[in-house]
């Protein structure tokens, strides 16, 4: 329980419609905000604070902290809980929809650090949503089902090398922490979980002229993954092209590198004006 908690807390039964699995493990929690390491100079953006496990840790060790939440039967209690703390701010909406840029504009911050137990049925999409404002981002730092941070760090060759991946170190560096059981929830998920770091980069290693472009290939790519790379992109390049983008036309989607994407991307822009 968080220090301070009210009981209307306790009365909380997990939704599986939003995906709570509240954290409750106090080892798993120090863990996170030591890997976190909070700053009193941070603007730090909580997405799902739920009972308030991670936000207890946070709220007085920096700046600002704004949270996102879509349960409006927690929103009271946060706001009881935290109410004599003049830095906490909270934010009700759809971590999916919501304009993060906002906080940004409220608070009159440049950067925001992101953390968060997230949902494990809207995590891919929420990480799309939230690149969107990488220009903005200094860090984050989640958990997530751990076959997904698998996908967000695989190099290329891997098997769980694919889109996610492709698409997330374009704009980040990924680097898993360590990995949560499901013991460390309540109630238990029923797969394994794990911390990640992301740190969008300050100079992108690898550039396109349309990251929408480089997208949908990657996208269609993957979804043929265990088609050779001159038929799962018959539609987009001709083996000439590939060829010219580095890429043996008879290689598999998950041999080819993001760079080699990038430039294949730039190659098609270029082909079609």
């Amino acid at each position: 329980m968080a220090k301070g908690r009210k009981p209307g807390f306790s009365k909380h039964q997990p939704r599986k419609r939003f995906g709570q699995n509240f954290l409750q493990d106090p080892g798993v929690i120090d863990n996170i905000i030591q890997c976190i390491a909070p700053q009193a100079e941070d603007l730090m953006v909580e997405i799902g604070p739920g009972l308030g496990a991670l936000t207890e840790h946070l709220i007085d060790q920096v700046g600002q902290l704004a949270v996102v939440e879509l349960d409006r039967d927690l929103i009271p209690n946060l706001r009881i809980s935290f109410a004599t703390r003049n830095n906490f701010h909270i934010y009700e909406g759809d971590a999916l929809k919501f304009n993060y840029g906002r906080i940004i504009d409220d608070l009159g911050e440049q950067k925001m650090r992101i953390v968060g137990n997230l949902p494990y049925n809207i995590s891919t999409p929420l990480l799309f949503h939230l690149i969107d404002y990488h220009d903005h981002i200094h860090d984050m730092h989640f958990m997530l089902q751990k076959e997904v941070v698998d996908r967000m760090a695989a190099g290329v060759g891997d098997s769980a090398y694919g889109r996610l991946s492709i698409m997330i170190q374009y704009y980040c560096q990924v680097s898993p922490l360590f990995q949560v059981p499901p013991t460390a929830f309540n109630p238990p998920p029923k797969v394994d979980s794990a911390i990640v770091r992301l740190v969008p980069h300050t100079t992108l290693p690898v550039t396109t002229r349309c990251t929408r472009s480089l997208n949908k290939i990657v996208t269609a790519a993957f979804n043929q993954r265990r088609k050779t790379i001159r038929n799962a992109l018959k539609s987009y390049a001709d083996d000439a092209l590939l060829e010219e983008a580095g890429i043996r036309p008879e290689v598999r989607p998950e041999q080819v590198s993001l760079a080699q994407y990038a430039h294949l991307t730039d190659l098609t822009l270029l082909r079609d004006g």
